[in-house]
């Protein structure tokens, strides 16, 4: 099939233009009102949040690296993003078809992040433009694609270059999925590529299975140390590493198949540490994630999974048998009965929260390249699961600013800001350095992109829908409906524009069928769906995909997962993070003289509003919650005026049942590429059994992935009480388990599988 020329953008936008820039001051303060950092002048929207514009001047304003001129401008750090994709796009990869469509796409591209209507993943901020504005040199050692090979023919050889002083190309991935194999080098050949990514921000996951057991022997004679022994040396290595240099500590995943020899040890991992931590707290050690007593154990740098096929679980309704291979020669370790593997995994998660859990058969069903090999691993948060030794750059949109003040969803705008930022993350593929060149040429080979929301609690929450309630659950199907169906439509016209990604011809049957599981099961919901608007639109995109699918393919082998977003949701000042109710309505807020001061979340006003509540009780209820009238719960806000029936509209994480959290994931996993990363929220009285029911539930559900969090099992993550005026309160409604920021001692929200500060946004095994 013949190629046409570029992707056309025809809409007027006003870009950086259209926007009120003030000066503000930016000055961070720690717990007890000390600054962390002199006091700066920013240049920055009028309409951002103090919270968002501190947030920003921490993070991601360029100041850390020698000789840099520190930004000063939330302006020039977009324009230094904005500038670089359109010009790479412009120059190097003919995504455009012409110079008047690369302007009004930097025009779109430029309204949508100023309008914090959506953003990128941290590393774009952190380093795109960075080598270009600075001249910074420390991307060598990194893999990118020779910029000459991409004007060849597309069914023409790639060629991949180890990068030097004088040929720097930017890190943006954030997620990466790499292989090991069992062998020394390739062990330690990890340890230094997870090194590479953690420096510039980005997150690492690798399925551990290939490596041998402690019950085998080695080639030469002796017996192997084992695995648990050499995922040690991972951690600490993890822990030594900084990630995007001292913002961020490392964001690292580690995967093991069921069949293991040592997967007893390695569910019990975390377990059996957090009890020592735990002694050592009692003892006097300090405790919080930087603190001596979790230094002192390992296993503290990752999230663990373990990977559940269905006949593991079956054997577990059953009470059958599971047995454990060597990896070497397939040969029987142990047999035991599947139920006591299940409990242990479950007295585990109950305890620290690790494992959770990955289901097998769900993530291969839906894999679009199953033909090239399965999926055996994922990123830190589990969001992205896709081939190994491939990379991600993920983008979220903040669903809020689609939604107007009459609760009309936006459906154009929102289309409009997929298809620009599908097409800004497609270039990103070949703007990007990778730390081996096996991630570069697979990443190139299969170009998968992760796209997804933030936001949504707040959403429901302005639209008047419990989180807990068919309602919500409708909506976010159809949103996330809609968002891939367009997604994969800007895919196909990219191809038609430059060809399909190069795995797409192996495995077209694939893919397609996949493509065909989710408009199947768009019907199916849109048969008792309740948006019509929503619901017609998402309808009529996925008829476009697959047509378009089925005549030109695809440019890229994934669109969306949904991440935690944890850092750029403060930046776009969402109340919600990802697909997550809110934490907690009351939040604590730095004072810039000291102190600090409660603020309750930005939407319970508009939700009231909607809900038709005068202005008078309206700012009764922002007053008493801001104020100690009343503790932030169910009963309180009926105490302040909130009608019965609209309390549930209010409920935040660990007032929802836990049932509800794994429904509304399984509603929108069905129209995603990738999975999930959400924090199925337990109570502290909850039970071992509690734990095994809600990932049996999440199995039953066809879910691709699980973390859950009981309340307070972690000493690292302490209670801390939100409620109104600093005070405890006896419910756990409205409150926000939480780990102490180890920058400014602010508690920290939990948002999908990652810690992020909201006062500052340095966030914990975020990617």
């Amino acid at each position: 099939m013949a190629k046409r020329s570029g992707l056309r953008f025809t809409e007027s936008r006003n870009g950086l233009a259209g926007v009120t820039w003030k000066h503000r001051e930016s000055l961070i303060r720690g717990e007890s009102g000390e600054a962390l950092q002199s006091a700066r002048q920013i240049e920055a929207p009028a309409s951002w949040s103090d919270q968002a514009v501190n947030i920003v001047a921490r993070q991601y304003l360029r100041s850390r690296l020698p000789g840099d001129v520190a930004e000063t401008s939330i302006r020039a750090m977009i324009a230094r993003v904005v500038n670089e994709v359109r010009e790479f796009g412009e120059s190097h990869i003919a995504v455009f078809d012409g110079a008047e469509s690369a302007a009004r796409f930097q025009q779109v591209l430029e309204e949508i992040l100023v309008s914090q209507k959506a953003s990128f993943n941290s590393p774009v901020w952190f380093n795109c433009g960075i080598w270009k504005t600075y001249g910074v040199v420390g991307n060598e050692g990194n893999w990118a694609i020779e910029l000459s090979s991409l004007t060849a023919s597309t069914g023409g050889r790639k060629e991949f270059r180890r990068l030097d002083n004088s040929y720097e190309r930017p890190q943006v991935s954030a997620c990466f999925i790499q292989s090991i194999e069992d062998d020394l080098n390739s062990i330690f050949d990890l340890v230094k590529s997870e090194a590479r990514l953690f420096k510039f921000g980005s997150g690492s996951g690798t399925n551990f299975s290939n490596l041998r057991s402690r019950y085998e022997l080695l080639s030469g004679g002796g017996t192997s140390s084992g695995l648990m022994s050499f995922l040690e040396v991972f951690d600490r290595a993890a822990g030594a590493t900084k990630s995007g240099g001292t913002t961020r500590r490392a964001a690292k995943m580690v995967c093991l198949d069921l069949d293991h020899p040592e997967i007893f040890e390695f569910v019990r991992w975390k377990a059996k540490e957090e009890a020592k931590a735990q002694t050592l707290i009692k003892a006097g050690f300090s405790g919080g994630m930087d603190g001596e007593a979790y230094r002192t154990v390992s296993g503290q740098n990752s999230n663990n999974s373990v990977r559940i096929p269905d006949a593991f679980m079956q054997a577990v309704e059953s009470d059958g048998d599971w047995s454990t291979v060597e990896r070497t020669t397939g040969k029987t370790v142990r047999t035991f009965k599947a139920r006591e593997l299940m409990r242990a995994i479950c007295e585990s998660a109950w305890i620290c929260a690790d494992p959770g859990v990955q289901f097998e058969a769900s993530i291969q069903r839906w894999h679009t390249c199953k033909v090239t090999g399965p999926i055996r691993a994922s990123n830190p948060c589990s969001e992205f699961m896709f081939l190994d030794d491939t990379a991600c750059n993920l983008a979220s949109l903040n669903l809020l600013k689609f939604l107007d003040e009459s609760g009309r969803f936006d459906i154009a705008d929102f289309q409009s800001a997929v298809r620009t930022l599908i097409v800004a993350q497609e270039t990103f593929v070949d703007l990007a350095s990778y730390p081996t060149k096996e991630i570069a040429e697979r990443s190139h080979r299969f170009r998968p992109l992760g796209l997804g929301y933030a936001n949504l609690g707040a959403t429901l929450m302005a639209l008047g829908l419990p989180y807990d309630s068919d309602e919500a659950r409708s909506f976010a199907a159809a949103l996330t409906s809609l968002m891939t169906a367009t997604a994969y439509t800007a895919s196909s016209e990219l191809a038609a524009c430059l060809g399909t990604f190069e795995g797409f011809a192996e495995n077209r049957e694939a893919m397609l069928g996949v493509i065909a599981l989710h408009r199947q099961a768009d019907q199916d919901r849109a048969k008792k769906a309740q948006f019509k608007t929503l619901d017609e639109a998402a309808a009529l995109a996925w008829a476009r995909a697959e047509e378009l699918g089925g005549k030109q393919g695809f440019r890229n082998a994934q669109v969306t997962v949904l991440a935690p977003t944890g850092t750029i949701a403060f930046m776009m000042d969402c109340d919600t993070t990802g697909i997550e109710p809110d934490f907690a309505l009351v939040k604590r807020k730095a004072l810039s003289g000291g102190g600090s001061l409660l603020i309750v979340n930005r939407t319970v006003g508009r939700a009231l509003r909607g809900l038709k509540y005068d202005e008078a009780t309206i700012r009764r209820i922002e007053s008493g919650l801001e104020n100690g009238t009343e503790a932030g719960s169910a009963s309180g806000l009926a105490k302040l005026g909130v009608r019965p029936e609209h309390l549930s509209v209010f409920h935040c994480a660990s007032e929802i049942r836990p049932e509800a959290h794994l429904k509304m994931m399984a509603v929108v996993q069905p129209f995603l590429s990738g999975a999930i990363s959400k924090t199925v929220n337990l109570p502290a009285r909850a039970s071992v059994e509690d734990v095994e029911a809600a990932y049996r539930l999440a199995w039953k559900l066809g879910l691709k992935a699980v973390a859950i969090y009981r309340d307070g099992s972690k000493g690292a993550q302490p209670l801390v009480t939100l409620g109104v005026g600093g005070n405890a309160a006896s419910s756990m409604s409205f409150q926000a388990q939480s780990e102490r920021c180890p920058v400014c001692r602010h508690p920290s929200v939990l948002s999908g599988t990652c810690w992020v500060c909201p006062n500052c946004g340095h966030s914990i095994s975020c990617s």
